[in-house]
């Protein structure tokens, strides 16, 4: 709670009055030692967000994930930070990366940010962006996809690729995992044919 209250900038009384309306409706839940995360609903939620687009996903995601052995996910910009739309893990895999859906971190960390970042122009990039994440970015926009390792997560690796989506700005297909067999470029092509005929699909 005192955190909250901190990172909010209200009162500990304000902060545990929000974060009880939210444990309510199922949207946040504390755990033991009484440090909060993303409650169970909160997927649901996040499932009525561009629901056209995740129609369009959800059966290449599944697709990915089982030909690449890897976590694939939709991520999408909200204003200064990359959202998970949707997300399928392998289903034979030993120990899948977990990404939920409605995980979000501020977007020019990771593949999926840089992506994104990749498609908006320079001047409205936000001002922590450094001189090397922008070449990273620059990189992204002239070869079609990112790539992170121990950016987000420790260990990591994710590939993305991003596609602009008519009338909603940008968008970022990705996948995450440990370490694979395929290289980066080969699963940014494999993302790369989904963007451009989901891109199609939705008239953009």
């Amino acid at each position: 709670i005192d955190e909250t209250a901190g990172r909010l900038e209200v009162h500990r009384t304000v902060a545990y009055g929000l974060l009880r309306t939210l444990e309510d409706h199922g949207l946040v839940e504390r755990d033991p030692s009484g440090r909060v995360e993303l409650g169970a609903r909160m997927a649901a939620l996040a499932a009525g967000v561009a629901h056209d687009l995740q129609a369009e996903a959800l059966p290449e995601l599944t697709a990915v994930a089982g030909d690449l052995g890897a976590t694939s996910f939709l991520a999408v910009l909200d204003h200064d930070e990359c959202v998970t739309l949707s997300s399928v893990e392998p289903r034979h895999a030993v120990n899948p990366v977990a990404q939920r859906p409605a995980t979000r971190h501020p977007h020019p960390r990771g593949a999926p940010g840089k992506a994104l970042l990749s498609l908006l122009p320079e001047a409205s990039w936000p001002a922590q962006v450094s001189p090397v994440l922008a070449e990273d970015v620059r990189d992204a926009a002239s070869r079609g996809f990112a790539t992170s390792h121990d950016e987000v997560i420790p260990s990591l690796r994710a590939v993305a690729v991003p596609f602009p989506v008519r009338g909603r700005g940008p968008a970022a297909i990705a996948v995450v995992f440990v370490a694979s067999t395929h290289s980066d470029e080969e699963i940014a092509a494999r993302l790369r044919r989904w963007a451009n005929a989901t891109r199609e699909a939705l008239g953009g």
